[in-house]
């Protein structure tokens, strides 16, 4: 018997996630329910998903922005934007983020369970959950990194600067880059730059210590980049 497909709800209100998670419950679903921007955010980082269901308008963060972080995560899982948001600049800015359908709320149950299926019909984008450097290793969905096979242990943050810098393996990282997609700011000012400092001080202590070959590499007046180092 085939496992039945997990889908996330990311929906702050109450009287519009719970009908949705009974109906598709009911559709024999296993539904999860997010009612903030950051706590799905890390939930579909950690744990495996078939589809999300997308509310734009949240609380701590807004829909679009989990979207973007999402893509550039490499997570691929299709995602159902359902909103009250109805203008045609809104649904361009959505699809054009990464969404693969839109729906506008009101809706009939029946019309989300027919999008459901007929995203969960398409065939999977490769996603990849592992990402390697040399012998450096990170597991995204268990959220777990080591070099040699032995545990590095890093807070939440050295996390998500070290998975974007192997994400660019090779490539040279700005600051402004790191300000933007791993800070979530807006523009750079001398106290975000002293924390990438200090975390890349931090992360590359925890990850090269003791290590011949050093893998996170200092680009003089530019940023950073994780490569292997020509010996």
């Amino acid at each position: 018997m085939a496992t039945a497909a997990r889908i996330m709800i990311v929906e702050d209100e109450s009287d519009v996630a719970r009908p949705l998670k009974a109906g598709l419950d009911g559709a024999g679903y296993q539904v999860d329910v997010a009612t903030s921007g950051e706590s799905a955010f890390f939930q579909m980082s950690a744990e495996p998903f078939q589809l999300i269901l997308l509310d734009l308008t949240l609380p701590d963060r807004d829909g679009l922005s989990i979207l973007k972080a999402m893509r550039a995560r490499g997570l691929n899982m299709p995602v159902l934007i359902v909103t009250a948001r109805d203008a045609l600049h809104d649904r361009v800015l959505g699809l054009n983020a990464g969404a693969d359908d839109y729906l506008v709320k009101p809706f009939a149950l029946e019309e989300v369970l027919a999008r459901v299926r007929a995203l969960l019909r398409r065939p999977p984008t490769t996603q990849s959950i592992r990402l390697s450097v040399l012998d450096l290793e990170m597991d995204l969905f268990r959220r777990q990194v080591s070099r040699a096979g032995v545990p590095i242990d890093l807070t939440a943050r050295e996390f998500e600067l070290l998975e974007y810098l192997m994400r660019h393996e090779g490539s040279v990282v700005s600051r402004g880059m790191l300000v933007r997609d791993v800070w979530k700011y807006s523009m750079a000012s001398t106290t975000v730059d002293n924390l990438i400092d200090v975390h890349v001080t931090r992360l590359r202590r925890k990850v090269d210590a003791n290590h011949h070959q050093k893998l996170i590499h200092t680009v003089r007046g530019i940023g950073f980049a994780v490569r292997e180092e020509r010996l």
